[in-house]
């Protein structure tokens, strides 16, 4: 698996993330995100009102980072960000648990999508095997007195 395909892999295992836009005054500004779908080629979608805030933060820059944590693993991306008003691709995703935030429904006028094409991401992974091999990687290294080195299982930039 190169490092692309492990970049998305690892996105794939979450179910949230948090979506930073700029707004007109050039404050950055995160929220959490429900990922509706992280697609094999590297795409982020979620779902939205058109009426947010952080529609209109990106009109004006559709620049966006994505970030994601869990217990071992850690995923930063930057990227585009579309917004969509594809109703196919809203049918596709829908989950009743948005009727919460969607009363009306697939059908409501107010759900938009929004696209994120990564333009570069990074990982780290200290779950499974390569963070049992970082462990001890680090540990030998804090007992020799030199700095533990990452390998690409680990940790790496991607280039999308």
């Amino acid at each position: 698996m190169n490092t692309q395909e492990k970049l998305i892999d690892i996105i794939q295992d979450f179910d949230t993330a948090m979506l930073v836009t700029r707004s007109d005054g050039g404050v950055m500004d995160a929220r959490p995100m429900a990922i509706a779908q992280a697609t094999d080629d590297g795409a982020i979608w979620f779902v939205t009102d058109r009426n947010s805030g952080k529609i209109a933060d990106l009109m004006l820059d559709s620049d966006v980072a994505v970030t994601m944590q869990g217990k071992r693993q850690f995923v930063t991306v930057s990227g585009e960000c579309r917004v969509m008003d594809d109703r196919a691709k809203i049918e596709e995703l829908w989950k009743e648990a948005w009727k919460c935030w969607f009363p009306e429904g697939k059908s409501d006028p107010s759900i938009v999508l929004l696209k994120i094409e990564p333009t570069r991401g990074e990982y780290w992974d200290n779950s499974g095997v390569a963070g049992l091999k970082y462990l001890i990687k680090a540990g030998k290294a804090y007992l020799q007195g030199e700095r533990a080195e990452t390998d690409a299982s680990v940790n790496a930039s991607v280039s999308m």
